[in-house]
């Protein structure tokens, strides 16, 4: 009989997961099927891009995933029996149970309104696409002048304040920091970051926390009141509550632990990838959600299940991070280069070289999906010639 290998979820860990294991699994052997709500997939790296208005190009997942062998089940899952090996799931038809022999848990994540007050009722998020359609035609409706507040001054805010003062230059953009603007960063790449913040005329108010969240205006934990006829809440991710509706063992923060091949330390014929898993990397410290951390894992959990399958060797590739690419608008990047446990080191590319590293490692991301098969030493010479190659467009 063929193993029945389920992915729930074609976000970059689950499509490259699913990719890779149809090239280490013989059709007659493994039967792999993708689950996802959507039949595109979706850049979620470019959501602050779709909702400043930019085209995204569409990527069909049965175009991607033609002739791999990868059976694509357009529908939504609504629950996981890691007991009784099924997934449930709704389709344009109805309910279906899909059972499987392995299971790749990679539905991600989705966005963190921290309990804030109002938060849910009144402010924007980005962390997927309906919620980037939404604020795109929101913007679209905005006058001049008017204020628009991004709360959260992580990776995400960065990236959405600056994309949205370039793009709409007559709004009033502000962002929230609970601390200093990138005090992660190094020396220079945060003078650089505060260069383009002041060139582009975003006001950034830091240590500062918001509380609330209304119609026309954020409150800050001082009690001041900022206006904002739109705010756009980037404070970070939660896990999907699929997850923490499972027995599979989770931490506080509802992540599913694994070990170092992704596999649930509670139920061994479940694999857990990308923003769901709790995967410690360098010093034990755990793998912040993010596309850099999501396809490694799909990687690891891929190899290991073939592995498993077809008694090979175990893969043994530590996590671990290199840079932090960040946009800056579609002119200014900030590649900020960091430690094995993603501590900010000295060195930093920023500048117009920096945004076209940044959008051929995006670009990359994409093309990895839909090329799954390629391994990690070539993926890895791969990134080489992609910063040779941005170095040499902008000499």
């Amino acid at each position: 009989m063929q193993h029945r290998i389920i992915v729930l979820g074609a976000g970059y860990a689950g499509a490259v997961a699913a990719g890779r294991l149809a090239r280490r699994l013989r059709r007659e052997d493994a039967v792999i099927t993708l689950v996802n709500a959507e039949p595109d997939f979706v850049e979620r790296v470019r959501m602050h891009e779709l909702a400043a208005g930019r085209q995204l190009r569409p990527r069909p997942l049965d175009e991607m995933f033609a002739g791999t062998g990868v059976v694509l089940k357009i529908a939504e899952v609504t629950g996981v029996d890691v007991e009784r090996r099924a997934a449930a799931v709704r389709t344009t038809q109805g309910a279906e149970e899909l059972e499987y022999d392995t299971l790749v848990y990679a539905l991600g994540s989705g966005w963190n309104g921290q309990g804030v007050p109002g938060a849910a009722e009144h402010a924007h998020e980005i962390a997927g696409r309906p919620g980037a359609l939404r604020l795109r035609e929101r913007l679209a409706r905005l006058d001049a002048g008017q204020p628009l507040v991004v709360v959260g001054g992580g990776l995400t805010g960065l990236e959405a304040a600056t994309e949205f003062a370039e793009a709409r230059p007559d709004l009033d953009v502000a962002l929230m920091a609970s601390g200093g603007l990138g005090d992660w960063l190094s020396p220079k790449g945060r003078r650089h970051l505060r260069k383009v913040f002041d060139r582009l005329g975003v006001t950034v108010h830091e240590h500062t926390a918001v509380t609330g969240v209304e119609a026309d205006h954020v409150v800050t934990a001082g009690g001041t009141s900022v206006p904002a006829a739109v705010t756009v809440w980037t404070t970070g991710f939660a896990v999907h509550p699929i997850a923490r509706a499972t027995t599979l063992r989770a931490d506080g923060t509802g992540r599913l632990v694994v070990d170092g091949t992704m596999r649930s330390v509670s139920h061994p014929d479940v694999y857990v990838i990308g923003d769901a898993a709790m995967v410690k990397g360098p010093g034990d410290k755990p793998l912040r959600m993010s596309c850099a951390s999501g396809i490694p894992t799909a990687w690891q959990a891929a190899d290991a299940i073939a592995a498993r399958l077809t008694g090979g060797k175990l893969p043994n590739t530590p996590l671990r991070y290199f840079n932090q690419c960040i946009s800056l608008g579609r002119k200014e990047g900030l590649i900020q280069y960091v430690t094995a446990d993603d501590r900010a080191v000295d060195a930093a590319l920023t500048g117009r070289l920096a945004a076209l590293y940044k959008e051929l490692v995006c670009k990359g991301a994409a093309w990895g999906v839909a090329n799954p098969t390629l391994g990690m030493p070539a993926r890895r010479r791969a990134a080489r010639e992609t910063a040779a190659q941005a170095a040499s467009a902008a000499a």
